[in-house]
This record gives structure tokens, C-alpha cells and sequence, in this order.
């Protein structure tokens, strides 16, 4: 099955948001602590081994890597992989850079069609996860979590995973989150939820044509 992910390419890193590529195509981006496997499951998804590089030393990322998705000359949209948060050894003036940068492109990027949170299935929302969200919350957009590294779990622990997150999402839809908040399970190691999340993420970047695909996965 051919996937509009694995054409994706290294496009451009900016480190501040007037370097933000002057592009009207949709984009997806990518958040999630240090070590959460945001790298891992990127390069997946786009059937690459090192589109995006994870880091020796988690949390020292402070820029945001664009990929575009689609034919080289003419991108339909853009994977955007946000720095990873959450590592106390990094200074505090970098992490009130990556902050505000973080928050500010969450809250005004218009291109911006929806987030893909990467958690880690035994530490699924912790307080930075939630920062996210809510940071997110003003958009109105869709956010979709990875609960990553499932393959750690037994299969009770990850339906009780999976079925706590849906919990602590359904509070904010009850606090009146306008976006659609959706959970799945992810492995990387053994390619669990693969599909389920394509459908999502291109779902996203080409709306007008994935929409069948979307409305299969949403159950």
C-alpha cells in the first residue's frame, strides 16, 4: 500500500518563528517529551531510517525540521518535528526559548492542521503533555496521541493505557476542547497502529482526498 508519508524529504530547521517557511500547505506537526520515540516513529511513518535524527543527548533539539510530503517540486504538505521537552539538564534560558517558540507556533501557525502527540504508553499525560494541549486548546484543531512503546506492555496494561488516556482526553472535551481529540496505540518496534496513524496524518495533510481512508480509521 502506498503511503503519502514515504515521500516525505528533509525541507528546511528554523530556530525562530520569522524563519518559518512562507508556505499556504497544510501541516502536521510532531510533539512529545525527550525520549518518547518522536524520532522513531517519524522515520517509520515515512518508511526512512534517519529523515528525522534522535538526538545522543535528548533535549538538546532546540530547532523545528520541516519535511515536505509529496513530489519534490510541488509539496502537498509539510511534517513539522517540534524539539523535545521535558530534560531538567537543559538551561533554563533554552528552555524559555523552546517555550515560547513551541507555544507561538502552536497557537498562530494557520497552515497548521492538526498535532500528533507522542507519549510514551507507561507515562501517558504527564504535566508537559498536558501543557501542550492546552497550549494547543485556542487553535480548535485536532490533536491525535501516540501512545509509543506499547510493545512494553502487556496487552492488559495497554488497553488500560489506552483506555485512561481516552479518559483524561474526554475531560477536556468536557471543558469544551473544539478540536477532535483522539488515542491510539504505537509500537515502532513492532509496527502496531501503522496504519491507524497514517490514516490520521494524511488524513490532515490531503483532506479533500483521504477522506474515505480517515472515516475507516476513526472507529
Amino acid at each position: 500500500m502506498a503511503f503519502l508519508l514515504h515521500q516525505a524529504r528533509f525541507f528546511t530547521t528554523v530556530n525562530h518563528l520569522r524563519d518559518l517557511p512562507a508556505t499556504a500547505r497544510p501541516e502536521v506537526a510532531f510533539a512529545g517529551r525527550s525520549n518518547a520515540g518522536k524520532s522513531t516513529a517519524i522515520n517509520l511513518l515515512c518508511n526512512q531510517k534517519r529523515l528525522a535524527f534522535a538526538s545522543k543527548t535528548p533535549g538538546r533539539t532546540q530547532h523545528i525540521n520541516y519535511f515536505s510530503v509529496g513530489p519534490a517540486d510541488e509539496p502537498i504538505g509539510y511534517l513539522v518535528d517540534l524539539p523535545g521537552y521535558g530534560y531538567a539538564e537543559v538551561p533554563e534560558s533554552a528552555k524559555q526559548h523552546w517555550q515560547l517558540l513551541l507555544a507561538q507556533y502552536l497557537q498562530t501557525r494557520a497552515q497548521l492542521n492538526g498535532l500528533v502527540l507522542m507519549m510514551d504508553s507507561r507515562r501517558p499525560l504527564t504535566d508537559l503533555d498536558r501543557r501542550m494541549i492546552e497550549w494547543f486548546e485556542p487553535s480548535g484543531k485536532p490533536i491525535h496521541a501516540l501512545l509509543t512503546k506499547c510493545d512494553k506492555l502487556t496487552r492488559q496494561e495497554s488497553v488500560l493505557a489506552l483506555r485512561n488516556t481516552n479518559k483524561a482526553l474526554d475531560e477536556y472535551r468536557n471543558q469544551g476542547y473544539q478540536g477532535k481529540l483522539s488515542a491510539q496505540l504505537f509500537s515502532a518496534l513492532k509496527r502496531v497502529g501503522l496504519d491507524e496513524a497514517h490514516a490520521v496524518i494524511e488524513s490532515w495533510i490531503a483532506p479533500q482526498s483521504d477522506t474515505g481512508a480517515a472515516e475507516g480509521s476513526a472507529s
